[in-house]
């Protein structure tokens, strides 16, 4: 008994298995088929509620329309360690006892107004003290201005040959930075941009004056200021892609066929996204949300994935028979299409759904996704409803035989015999061109003609395999090296408009000021025994290989040249209040020491030193490098201090927060898919899946390195992006391969390409296209969005129509066992026949 269960076993898994697949497939096909005969038999309905909700919504948006002000909670990470030393450090130095000194206000960048002043190539900055002097005393002459400046920094140094001292012969640039005192007053704070918007027409305007002179400004408000600026400047380009989009898909959707074309179903499909788009933007807002410029990429997104589903919709009705009633082939149109798109829309809810995580820990990829979410959702809610509503109406005009454009009845074949040729062209329904033998007359259109009659051939054809298959080397070799590359260089810089001035700012202060480091504030949270020798060379070990400017050292090297022998606590503190900190040369450290005194005695609980390292023309990555180098040091040396500069609350750990969303993304698909794997169709449906997704995405990966893309929060949506937009063109095309019973693996990829080709042309084309406005915004954000996207498009097309259909007639799934059942057949046909002809000997058949 045991011996004859244990081969029944399996046998039996496997057709329980089989019979969870079918109902699964079955139960979904039938409820997309009752979905449709729902929308055919109430049209009206499910075109009027969507509009409704458009209208209530895209009006309640613009009244509830407010930009984004915080630039720093938007890209800065959520949860970063810099921020609690921020906290710790405006707790032991306020703002308010900062009064008007060197350095004082490091823990915050607060409000200030910076200038670069730039000889002409080959000149000396130190010649042109006269504009510098007209320049700072028109600053200070400003109302409200702060009376002191930090003037510090020279750019393109040149030393005096053999000097000792290192005295400067001649100097390229100059900066100098304003600060002002808000203390975090409302009031001040107004008073502080107003400002700042002074000092920067003062600064056009000096640089009108001062020919000989370059000027780059910078104030606290000009990130936000030129981050918002994309969006200004994307608007018209928005307009014009969709324009093109509009264009593209009205004309890939038209043949000559005047019954069958359906020019304005492909322009209804992409209004249909447009104004689900709207309605999610209105719905966003209404729950107060606020608006950024990375939102700029969803209508992209959205509208990828949207023609998609309309595309797929108007392909699956061309599949359906015509001696049908209309309401029939819709019903049959969703039961084929429906199913598939319903299982996509659901993966990108799981991976933006889980970008919009508490896992995420950038702000502006959390907002992003979760707007994303609510923009499929109602993508799929209008596709079904809005647009399957118009595919009712232009299925009733062709049942009663309408135009597809100008909607009048279409005259009859004798008719048009007497009319001109190109009244002919016009009025024809297609049926003078269509033989005997075909069934079908959409075959006309253009693009399946083509990959039918021309495409396949040539694809699958023994001479062009090889080609594709170096192709496919030379494609994996450039994107296994791209994603050998990947550093997280973000730069806020690459979200700011391209010709703003705080791009011009930056690149001068990275070309001239990039040898040394932004001043870090060491901060001594602990009271410390600074009279004690072993602690002064702690503290010298810990300061090596910076530029220190310290009061500890210019206190020790005071009471070295007055021979002052301080080496207890009370003659070590004694002489620093009573002689040191009331010399004028150093009062200003008055700041950066914290005493508290109990009875008679005073002692230091806490202190503050600056901090400068030397750095090379990668002056970011370093300073992250030195920020990970000091952290530890402050848990395992006997010194407990932070440093900290207002830099670090974008640097801090931003290249983990940056990865985090597309790996849980991924690792989200790729659990899906696995768990689905012996519940969908055909398990190497999913296999193949899985590798096409993958090859996809380290290719965008890979060369989006090479192509000068850096790891920040828009690069790495789009990575979550091109997950979903594998998968959505590549299942379709690999379960109707994997499904198809023809005798051998070439004859069914030709099938595949037959039926969902099309629709994957059209789309991605319609989606290429629409990136090219991006090309012509002057912003380093839309420059990024269109590269990573031009990139997801061009591989997702690559894999579809030339990888994947070479591939696939030399790899699994094996097609010999339809060939053997269809044999089986064929022979118990013919022997029935055979025993036919026997029993009726004068029977005659015909053929």
């Amino acid at each position: 008994m045991c011996f004859l269960r244990r081969p029944g076993a399996p046998a039996s898994w496997i057709w329980w298995r089989m019979l969870l697949r079918q109902v699964l497939r079955r139960g979904l096909q039938s409820f997309c088929h009752r979905l449709g005969l729902c929308v055919s038999r109430h049209p009206v309905f499910f075109l009027t509620v969507p509009a409704v909700l458009t209208i209530t919504f895209g009006l309640s948006a613009l009244n509830h329309f407010q930009p984004e002000s915080d630039l720093e909670r938007l890209v800065a990470p959520s949860h970063s360690l810099a921020k609690i030393e921020r906290s710790l450090a405006s707790s032991l130095f306020p703002l308010d006892q900062s009064k008007s000194q060197l350095y004082s206000d490091l823990h915050t960048p607060g409000r200030y107004g910076r200038v670069i002043l730039l000889s002409p190539p080959g000149d000396n900055i130190l010649l042109h003290a006269e504009g510098i002097l007209q320049t700072h005393r028109a600053v200070l002459e400003m109302k409200d201005g702060r009376n002191s400046f930090i003037g510090h920094q020279l750019g393109g140094v040149v030393e005096v040959p053999n000097s000792k001292d290192q005295r400067v012969k001649s100097a390229r640039a100059i900066q100098i930075t304003y600060y002002l005192q808000t203390y975090g007053s409302a009031t001040q704070d107004l008073i502080g941009e107003k400002w700042e918007n002074e000092f920067c027409k003062l600064m056009r305007k000096l640089q009108e004056e001062h020919q000989e002179l370059q000027l780059y400004s910078l104030a606290s408000f000009s990130l936000w200021r030129d981050f918002h600026k994309t969006s200004i400047l994307a608007r018209s380009k928005v307009l014009v892609s969709l324009v093109l989009i509009l264009t593209t898909a009205t004309l890939s959707s038209s043949m000559k066929d005047c019954l069958r074309s359906k020019p304005f179903l492909g322009l209804l499909g992409v209004l249909t996204v447009c104004i689900s788009i709207v309605t999610a933007a209105g719905i966003f807002f209404i729950t107060d949300g606020k608006y950024n410029s990375t939102l700029l990429g969803i209508p992209f997104f959205a509208m990828g994935h949207g023609t998609k589903g309309v595309f797929e919709l108007l392909s699956g009705w061309r599949r359906t028979r015509e001696n049908l009633p209309f309401k029939d082939r819709v019903a049959d149109a969703y039961s084929d299409v429906m199913v598939t798109y319903t299982m996509t829309s659901s993966l990108y809810l799981i991976t933006f759904g889980m970008g919009a995580s508490p896992f995420t820990n950038i702000e502006a990829v959390k907002v992003f996704c979760q707007n994303m979410c609510v923009s499929i959702l109602l993508n799929y809610f209008y596709i079904f409803s809005f647009f399957g509503s118009c595919l009712v109406f232009a299925g009733q005009l062709e049942q009663n035989r309408y135009h597809s454009i100008f909607c009048c009845k279409i005259p009859s074949a004798e008719y048009l015999d007497r009319k001109p040729v190109w009244f002919q062209t016009v009025m024809s329904d297609g049926h003078q061109q269509t033989s005997h033998h075909e069934t079908n007359p959409y075959q006309h259109h253009f693009i399946q003609h083509f990959l039918r009659e021309h495409y396949n051939e040539w694809i699958t054809n023994i001479y062009v395999k090889p080609f594709v298959v170096i192709l496919y080397l030379i494609y994996s070799s450039f994107s296994f090296m791209g994603c050998l590359q990947i550093s997280d260089r973000a730069n806020i810089i690459n979200l700011l408009a391209s010709d703003s001035p705080s791009v011009s700012y930056a690149t001068a202060q990275q070309k001239y000021f990039s040898n040394y480091s932004p001043v870090i504030g060491f901060y001594v949270y602990e009271p410390l025994q600074y009279w004690n020798s072993t602690v002064q060379e702690d503290l010298r070990r810990l300061c090596s290989g910076f530029t220190a400017m310290s009061w500890v050292e210019q206190y020790y090297q005071f009471l070295k040249v007055s021979n002052i022998s301080a080496n207890n606590k009370s003659d070590f503190i004694s002489v620093l209040q009573s002689s040191f900190l009331k010399k004028p040369e150093f009062q200003h450290f008055r700041n950066d020491i914290i005493f508290s005194k109990a009875g008679d005695e005073s002692n230091i609980i806490a202190s503050r030193l600056y901090l400068v390292a030397r750095t090379s023309r990668d002056k970011q990555k370093e300073v992250i490098e030195v920020l990970e180098k000091l952290r530890p040091l402050s848990l395992s040396k006997s010194i407990r201090f932070i440093v900290f500069n207002p830099s670090f609350v974008f640097m801090d750990h931003y290249g983990l927060s940056v990865t985090v969303p597309v790996l849980i993304a991924g690792f989200g698909v790729l659990l899906v898919l696995i768990l689905t794997f012996f519940l969908v169709i055909h398990p190497l449906g999913n296999f193949w899946l899985i590798l096409s997704v993958t090859s996809i995405e380290l290719g965008v990966l890979g060369l989006m390195t090479l192509w000068n893309v850096d790891m920040d929060c828009i690069s790495i949506l789009c990575l979550i992006y091109t997950l979903n937009f594998a998968i959505d063109h590549c299942a379709p095309l690999l379960y109707t391969f994997v499904l198809a019973t023809e005798h051998t693996r070439t004859q069914c990829i030709k099938i595949s390409l037959q039926e969902h080709g099309t629709a994957i042309l059209q789309n991605i084309t319609s989606f290429l296209i629409g990136l090219v406005p991006l090309l012509f915004v002057p912003s380093n954000l839309t420059f990024t969005l269109f590269k990573c996207l031009l990139l997801t498009g061009g591989c997702t097309l690559l894999h579809c129509f030339v990888i994947l259909p070479v591939f696939l007639t030399f790899f699994p799934p094996s097609k010999k066992h339809h060939k053997k059942k269809k044999r089986a057949k064929r022979k118990e046909r013919e022997e029935i026949e055979c025993i036919e002809i026997q029993e009726n000997p004068d029977h005659v058949t015909t053929v």
